[in-house]
This record gives C-alpha cells, sequence and structure tokens, in this order.
C-alpha cells in the first residue's frame, strides 16, 4: 500500500484522547476537526514547575535528492518507546508545500510510521505556513506603501534588503522588478521560500508573544540613504505583523498512525534556514513527556549544527542524545553509484561512501559522546552490506541500532528505543561549536573547517562588506547560519563522500537581525527553489468523491 493508502485505512483517536496521553486538559486545545488541534500557550505557566524530560535528536547523513527517512524514523522511534512503556512525544516540523509538489514529496514519514492525517498536514495544515508568508509579505507592502506614500525614513530604493516568499518552488520570481505606479520609482527585488523567510525563523525561535513582538520589530529592512540601518520597528506595524501570528504561535497536536501524540510547529529550510521546529514546541514536549523525540533538516553538517550551535543556546536546552539516521543507498549515492543501480547489492560502493557517513559521526562527536547510529532499512539492503555498517560503527565507538519502523512500525524499533533509553542515562556532555561573542569571520571559518572539513574559505568583497556593515552596527555576537546544499559536505553538490582541503566560497551574507543570526550563502545555493521537469504534483488526483491519491 502507499503511504496515503495507509493513513487512510488508519484508525485516528479524537485529538482530545490523544492530547489526554500527555495530560493537556481540554482547555487548552483549540480543535481544527476531529484530528488536529493548536495547543494554548496558557498550558506552559501551569506546566512551569514540570521537570524536562530527556530531549532526543534524530539527524542524518548527506541525503540522497529522494531524502533518507530521517523524519520516519523519528516517528517510528516515538512509537517504540511508547511501545515499550515511556512516556514519550515527537516534535516535528511542519512541511513546505514546495517539496510536498516538487520531488522530494512530503514530511509526515512513511509506510507505518507517520504522522496523521498525512493529507492534511502535508497540505494546508492549520494554516501556519500560510500566516508567516502573509505576515512577510505585509511587512513587504507596508514597506513599499512607505515608500509611495513620500518616504519619510529616506529609505535607499537599492538597499532594501526584507524580501518578498511565497511557499512553492517558482524559480520564475527569484528576480523581480517593483514599479510604484505614476511615481516614476522602481526597484528590483527577490522572492524566498516562505519556510526559509526571517519570519518562519523568529516564529521557531520566539520564546513567547512579547519575544515575538520584540523579534518582529528587530528585523532589518533596509538602509537610508545616509547609510543608517532601519528596522519594522520603525513602521509603527509591529502589532499587526504579530497579530497575523496569533494563531501560527500555537504549537499543534496530531497522532502517529499507531495513536501516539506528535506535536508539529514550525518548519524552516535547514539548506537555506536554521532547520528546526519551534523552540516553543519543544519546550511544551520536554514539560509533557519524559522523552522528546525531534529532528534537524537534512544531515548533521546543516540541520544537527544549527540545531546545537543555534536552537540550543537559544533555548537554553541541551540534547541527552543524537541519533544518526543513516542508509545503505545514502553510501551507495555518495559511493558514485548511479541512481538505476542504487537498490542492487554493493559492498565496495558502501565501503567508499560510508566515509561520509563517519565524517558526520566525529563532526557530532564534537558536541557530546551519547551517539547512536541507526540503520534505516530498506527492502533491498543485503544482509552482508548491513553487517559492514555495524562493524564498522562499533568500530568507531559508537552504538549501533536497526530500524524498520517503515515496514513494522513500532516493533521494528524496540531494539533501537531500549539503546537510546540507555544513552539517556549517561551524563549529558554537550558543548556548542563555537562562542558567539568571536568575531563573524572567524565563527564562518570555524564551521567551515570544523563541520564541513574545508580547507580554505574565499569571503566575496561584497559578503566581506556587509560583514563589517554588522559588526559596526552591533551585530558581531550572533551565530552563524550557513546556506548551502545538502547533498554534499561541500558547497558543490557534485562533490560526494568526504573531501578534504576544499575550498568554499561566501558569495552573500544577510542579517537576520529579528531571527538573532547571520545568513551566509555558499557556492550558489538559491533561496527560491525550482520544480524539476518531473515533480510529484502530476501523480496526485482528487476525486470527485474526495479521495486523494499521489501525496507521499
Amino acid at each position: 500500500m502507499t503511504d496515503i493508502e495507509i493513513s487512510d485505512k488508519a484508525k485516528k483517536l479524537d485529538i482530545k484522547k490523544v492530547a489526554k496521553k500527555l495530560g493537556i486538559n481540554g482547555r487548552y486545545l483549540e480543535s481544527y476537526g476531529k484530528t488536529k488541534a493548536k495547543i494554548s500557550l496558557d498550558i506552559m505557566k501551569k506546566l512551569e514547575d514540570q521537570p524536562d524530560g530527556k530531549l532526543i535528536l534524530v539527524t542524518s547523513t548527506n541525503p540522497t535528492p529522494y531524502g533518507e527517512g530521517k523524519t520516519t524514523m523519528s516517528i517510528g522511534i516515538n512509537d517504540a518507546m511508547n511501545r515499550i512503556g515511556k512516556k514519550s512525544v515527537v516534535v516535528l516540523r511542519e512541511p513546505s508545500l514546495g517539496p510536498v509538489f516538487g520531488i522530494k514529496g512530503g514530511a509526515t514519514g512513511g509506510g507505518y510510521a507517520q504522522v496523521v492525517p498525512m493529507e492534511d498536514i502535508n497540505l494546508h495544515f492549520t494554516g501556519d505556513i500560510h500566516a508567516i508568508e502573509t505576515c512577510n509579505n505585509l511587512l513587504c507592502a507596508i514597506i513599499d506603501n512607505h515608500i509611495f506614500q513620500g518616504n519619510a525614513l529616506d529609505l535607499d530604493l537599492n538597499r532594501i534588503t526584507f524580501q518578498r516568499c511565497v511557499d512553492l518552488n517558482d524559480r520564475a520570481v527569484r528576480n523581480v522588478t517593483l514599479r510604484y505606479d505614476n511615481k516614476g520609482l522602481e526597484r528590483n527585488d527577490k522572492y524566498n521560500i516562505t519556510v526559509a523567510s526571517e519570519i518562519m525563523a523568529i516564529l521557531c525561535l520566539a520564546t513567547d508573544i512579547t519575544d515575538l513582538k520584540r523579534r518582529l520589530g528587530n528585523i532589518l529592512i533596509g538602509y537610508t540613504k545616509k547609510g543608517k540601518m532601519v528596522f519594522a520597528r520603525d513602521l509603527d506595524c509591529v502589532d499587526a505583523l504579530a497579530l497575523i501570528l496569533k494563531d501560527a504561535i500555537k504549537p499543534n497536536l496530531v497522532q502517529t498512525l499507531e495513536n501516539n501524540p506528535a506535536i508539529i510547529h514550525g518548519g524552516p529550510f535547514a539548506n537555506i534556514a536554521h532547520g528546526c521546529n519551534s523552540i516553543l514546541a519543544t519546550k511544551m514536549g520536554l514539560k509533557l513527556a519524559d522523552y522528546v523525540i525531534t529532528e534537524a533538516g537534512f544531515g548533521a553538517d546543516l540541520g544537527a549544527e544549527k540545531f546545537l550551535d543555534i536552537k540550543c543556546p537559544t533555548a537554553g536546552i541541551k540534547p541527552n542524545a543524537i541519533v544518526i539516521n543513516a542508509t545503505i543507498r545514502s553510501m551507495k549515492y555518495n559511493g558514485g553509484v548511479a541512481k538505476d543501480n542504487i537498490n542492487e547489492e554493493n559492498l565496495e560502493a558502501v565501503a567508499k561512501g560510508i566515509s561520509n557517513l563517519r565524517t558526520h559521526i566525529l563532526n557530532m562527536l564534537k558536541y557530546t559522546k551519547n551517539i547512536v547510529v541507526c540503520l534505516n532499512r530498506f527492502g533491498f539492503d543485503s544482509d552482508a552490506e548491513i553487517e559492514f555498517v555495524k562493524a564498522y560503527v562499533e568500530k568507531m565507538g559508537c552504538l549501533f541500532g536497526i530500524s524498520e519502523c517503515f515496514s513494522k512500525g513500532s516493533e521494528g524499533g524496540i531494539d533501537l528505543a531500549k539503546k537510546i533509553v540507555e544513552l539517556c542515562e549517561r551524563k549529558v556532555d554537550y558543548k556548542p561549536l563555537y562562542s558567539y561573542d568571536r568575531p563573524i569571520v572567524e565563527k564562518i571559518e570555524t564551521i567551515c573547517h570544523e563541520i564541513y572539513h574545508a580547507g580554505n574559505v574565499v569571503i566575496t568583497d561584497e559578503a566581506m562588506a556587509k560583514i563589517k556593515d554588522y559588526e559596526k552596527n552591533g551585530f558581531a555576537n550572533t551565530p552563524i547560519c550557513i546556506a548551502k546544499t545538502q547533498y554534499s559536505l561541500t558547497d558543490d553538490q557534485k562533490v560526494l563522500g568526504s573531501p578534504e582541503g576544499f575550498t568554499m566560497t561566501v558569495t552573500d551574507v544577510r542579517l537576520s537581525a529579528g531571527a538573532g543570526f547571520i545568513v551566509c550563502l555558499m557556492g550558489n545555493i538559491m533561496t527560491m527553489p525550482g520544480l524539476s521537469k518531473d515533480p510529484a504534483y502530476k501523480r496526485m488526483k482528487f476525486s470527485k468523491k474526495g479521495k486523494i491519491s499521489g501525496i507521499y
């Protein structure tokens, strides 16, 4: 059966019954039908004296273009933890419509490790991403109206830094020209995909409504003609922006196929944003459950690094354990096997491509020793390939597990769940990679050398001029959010495996003052993806009877 067929046939509990598993009283729920609900932020006051549960981060190796099942792994672990009697919740990001209609598909897991209702979650869900997009574009409209109405702040039309967004893969709007009716004025602009927008990052890093408003006010919108920074708060629009997000800031409660609770909130990409679900959702989960399973997007070089160097210090949280999701398919891909042959046994390619896994293990060991490597088993993986990976991982001193949750549900993750519980009893030894008070260039170079293993870092003159401007204006002590391809440790997606000593190029930097970090664009990374020649939307069907198929 397809994922959506499995989802359709699953027995779904009323969301109020799911909430009771976490001890959530009905008065803290705002239902969106029978299977989805918002959780009121008021519950945090009730839970403030409750001790935090254990935090487990699920990350991965560099993926193939089709994804390696990290979300499936996270959901499966949650079901397995509940199956062995642990009070657990999985906390995930919301899917973006870009990948849903593009090549990668949705982000609700797969097989018998899914969150449901999968079609709703993959599409409009509770409207959070739409609200973020509207908030973003309202600010853009306010900026342009200010210019049209006389430009009292003396904004330089060539230095407007805040950009529009849409939650679709739409390459045609990567560069646009805006004209101001009969004013004779025009300026160039760009669109980002919504999940890479600063508003998305702000929602995910805000700790409450007050902090949300503070961050919205701190958004850098551009510069005056004299070179002075101008912020959103200068336009008297902060409360209007916050009003659009008044419901979106509340985490969403759904369930897994096995009726275990799942909190889903926020959806930043990890290749061009910070790639983690909201701090509010994670902290809520830590108060409601004994174990919280969360994931960070793409490979550990992107999502996990940002989780550990941006989200954890901002939220004041620490991971008790890290699960590195690995697949034989990814090792073959990094070992140079073509897509058409990737399902065939090939120990030589696995032996070559496993160096990519090795690099991710070594990188995560820089943050903590509490690591388990889990092989997300596919039906075409051979016993010989699996045994090779197991021996390799154990030789590196890490715990090793296998997940078959895709095909078996929670039963396929029992051994892994027990290993994670064992890890969580160890001392928390997490430490971030760098200190925020170091110079911006030093922080960029630290990430490039330590995580990507680059030999040289080149910063273009344009990017360096911006860095100096940010430091001059008091934004030196901020974390770095690297934007680069997810398919490679380098900034070139064609360079696979585990290269050493290469050059990485910072082509641009952007100050996200509201989010509280600096985005560094590496190589030819784009903040607006495009659709492929064979996108997923071609296989989607919607029948007269309302039946949906083709979403995966």
